[in-house]
């Protein structure tokens, strides 16, 4: 017998009936479930620390997504975003740790920032924007709350789901590339390869060489490969730029320098600049969509997420039911009002937590772990700041094509089903609209289903989001026989 074996043994009043802990628990331990849970404090914390390099790529990629300016021609200040970035991902992870008791850690989805700065910001201001966040996030809490979250859930096609994850990979694909230069706006063309048919300078082939070495890294079973390569590209480019091979003015957002201390002061200059109302130009139809949109982009993934990542880990069984599921739920939706007066966009449940998981993590403890380890980033803006914006568009780029992973799950032999997940695959990035590649997966679904004599599999929530959807396309032709233009 071991000697574990031979220790005093104690019902505790955190576990269930018949399940037996060790006795002489610390405070740790009862707090989290950790023995509860077959997992130990060294354990937990690994699993945090590998979770956190995981993620670490979200405070370059955020700001950079969000580098846009809004309706007014403002821009939010970087150093501020990283700040606002790195603050909302901690304070969500730590409540996921504290309260929800789960190792999940959450940051800026970047569904969510791709929503706002390619359809929100050019329509309102940033503080709008950010307005926009809050509320969908409160409508996500709500819907959490009254348990229709997990019924629209059931009604939206699986098929569909994996469309529209794929086509929001797409979109971030295409934005990083974009970003980095190697895809330009043609005169001839739509698009060109670089500005002329052509790469153009250093920092397009150091993103082309970051790119290659994630996947490389990815191909062998790297952890955190996105952060290797986003490290190693930054110091390369440090390097070349110190060196005089690349001139200053071809970096998009600056030469890859430190200026003065690597430490400083948080910037909470975006903190709380949040505004509803004032959308008057916009109109009430069009605020309406934007929530929606911004619902379906932080919806879909953070369920499958959480469940995957419990089952991972063990903690759910073969039905999703997993200890703490509806407080991680809401703590997800509440992490969208989190972002939203941060300045720095919904936060929502990220997948690489499995990397956590993978290391042993079991409980809330790794999520305290990873959110404190956020928290340390905000006094080191300066270091942050100094990759390249090239060098970071390359992990977009990587996301989009994991993102597109989803591809195996969908049965391309049916019709049915093929066609409506294409269309929301390709008009996402076509259209530079999220929201039009879910109208037109939807409505084609629902055309399909029903030229089939098939009406009634459709359900009234899909007939409801169709003719909603049908209204979205017709808006201008609509308006316009009302005499509204």
């Amino acid at each position: 017998m071991t000697q574990q074996s031979l220790e005093p043994q104690t019902v505790s009043e955190d576990a269930g009936e018949g399940t037996r802990v060790p006795a002489g628990r610390s405070w740790l331990d009862r707090y989290f479930h950790i023995s509860r849970r077959g997992s130990t404090v060294p354990r937990e914390v690994r699993g945090g620390v590998t979770t956190f390099m995981a993620m670490a790529y979200i405070l370059l990629l955020n700001p950079l997504i969000l580098s846009g300016k809004d309706v007014a021609g403002d821009t939010l200040d970087q150093k501020a975003l990283i700040t606002a970035t790195a603050f909302a991902a901690a304070l969500s992870t730590l409540l996921m740790g504290f309260v929800g008791k789960v190792p999940l850690a959450l940051a800026a989805g970047l569904s969510v920032s791709g929503v706002l700065s390619s359809q929100v910001a050019p329509q309102m201001t940033w503080p709008q924007a950010m307005g926009m966040c809050v509320m969908y996030g409160v409508v996500i809490m709500l819907l959490v709350v009254t348990g229709l979250r997990e019924m629209i859930m059931n009604a939206i096609p699986l098929a569909l789901k994996h469309g529209i994850t794929m086509g929001i990979g797409l979109f971030i694909a295409l934005i990083g590339f974009y970003k980095a230069g190697f895809v330009h706006q043609g005169k001839a063309t739509p698009v060109t390869l670089g500005p002329a048919g052509e790469l153009a300078g250093w920092p397009v082939l150091l993103f082309a060489g970051t790119l290659l070495l994630i996947f490389m890294l990815q191909a062998r079973n790297i952890p955190g490969a996105i952060l290797v390569g986003i490290v190693s590209g930054t110091i390369v480019a440090a390097i070349l730029n110190a060196a005089g091979v690349i001139d200053p003015r071809q970096w998009a957002n600056g030469a890859p320098e430190l200026h003065g201390s690597a430490v400083s002061m948080p910037d909470f200059s975006l903190m709380g600049h949040v505004e509803f109302g004032g959308w008057g130009k916009v109109g009430a139809m069009t605020v309406g969509m934007i929530v929606f949109t911004l619902v379906l982009a932080g919806f879909f993934d953070a369920m499958a997420t959480i469940i995957g990542v419990g089952t991972e880990a063990k903690l759910a069984d073969d039905k999703g039911r997993m200890p703490g599921l509806s407080k991680a739920l809401f703590i997800d939706g509440a992490g969208g009002a989190i972002g939203g007066v941060a300045g720095g966009s919904g936060q929502t449940v990220f997948i690489e937590s499995a990397t956590g998981v993978g290391e042993g993590a079991r409980t809330g403890l790794a999520s305290v772990i990873t959110g404190l380890f956020f928290a340390a980033c905000l006094f080191f803006t300066p270091l942050t700041a100094i990759v390249p914006q090239e060098v970071a568009s390359a992990a977009l780029v990587v996301i989009g094509s994991m993102m597109l992973m989803n591809a195996r799950h969908v049965d391309w032999a049916d019709r049915a089903t093929a066609i409506p997940v294409f269309l929301t695959v390709v008009v996402m990035p076509f259209t530079y609209s999220i929201t039009a590649g879910v109208a037109a997966g939807v409505i084609s679904y629902t055309a399909i289903k029903a030229a089939q004599g098939k009406a009634r599999e459709i359900g009234a929530f899909m007939w409801g989001l169709t003719a909603i959807f049908l209204v979205y396309f017709a808006l201008n032709p609509i308006e316009s026989w009302m005499g509204v233009h």
